[in-house]
């Protein structure tokens, strides 16, 4: 397949690959390979089926796509490639970077959703404000902005200075991930211009469609086996249930037998 280019027939390709699938899956236990070749036409039909039209007539080409223009930003993505195959492959540093940030941000977030939702009662330091936000939380500072205040106001004014520096710090995090996507972007497209043909290849056979299969089929044995697990609890609480039946059964018998004995004349 990676040996192909212009003029490739996707039928041809597809009748391959799932030749080769069956004859893999073939009386492998328990794992039924028409299963398998069912997640692979799945996968078929949502991509695969397109990225073979797209190399049939353009080849092994990774054309950037512009999918909405705005004044502020510009989205962009590879039908063939999809930058997240790049940047996963070329990129893991700036990737993990970024997600730090979102997790941190993620985190000052809920912090600041459980403050509110602490201090939003009908005796809480937020109950009078008609909305919490940045600005009515410094206006109500400046309402308490004097000694005599400040001292009566005391606990109020550690949670209002504790609300706004989550914020600022929430605001900061956000610049920086917006600084840090924008260049992760711009090393992301000029990637894109030095990728080989080779690359190309590994990006969409084993980044794209090898891991999508293979995790296809990772999920089906992971279904059956959550089946098969099932099975032997059913299996397990029925012969525990018959066990135990059987058991009173014995000893309402062996009841039964010894009241006789003992009426006949033996103990």
């Amino acid at each position: 397949m990676t040996k192909s280019g212009i003029g490739i027939k996707p039928k041809k390709v597809i009748s391959s690959i799932s030749e080769d699938l069956l004859k893999t899956y073939t009386n492998k236990d328990l794992l039924d390979k028409y299963d398998i070749y069912q997640h692979l036409m799945n996968f078929w039909a949502e991509t695969m089926q397109d990225d073979c039209y797209i190399i049939a007539a353009e080849g092994w080409k990774a054309e950037l796509i512009v999918r909405k223009q705005t004044k502020k930003e510009t989205i962009w993505d590879c039908d063939l490639v999809p930058k997240v195959l790049v940047i996963d492959r070329c990129f893991k540093t700036e990737k993990l970077a970024i997600e730090k940030l979102e997790a941190d941000k993620d985190m000052i977030t809920s912090q600041i959703d459980e403050m509110i939702e602490e201090h939003s009662s009908e005796d809480g330091y937020f109950a009078e404000l008609d909305k919490v936000n940045k600005a009515n939380i410094q206006k109500r500072m400046k309402e308490i902005d004097n000694v005599k205040l400040a001292k009566n106001n005391a606990d109020e004014i550690t949670v209002l200075k504790q609300y706004l520096t989550l914020t600022d710090n929430l605001s900061e995090l956000t610049n920086k991930i917006k600084v840090a996507t924008t260049e992760l972007d711009k090393k992301v497209i000029n990637r894109y211009k030095t990728l080989t043909e080779d690359e190309i290849k590994t990006l969409v056979v084993d980044d794209k469609w090898v891991t999508a299969i293979e995790r296809a089929i990772k999920t089906e044995m992971e279904r059956l086996s959550q089946r098969l697990t099932q099975r032997l609890k059913e299996l397990s609480e029925r012969y525990e249930t018959q066990l135990f039946n059987h058991t009173a059964e014995v000893a309402e018998l062996e009841k039964k037998v010894k009241l006789h004995l003992t009426k006949m004349g033996f103990e």
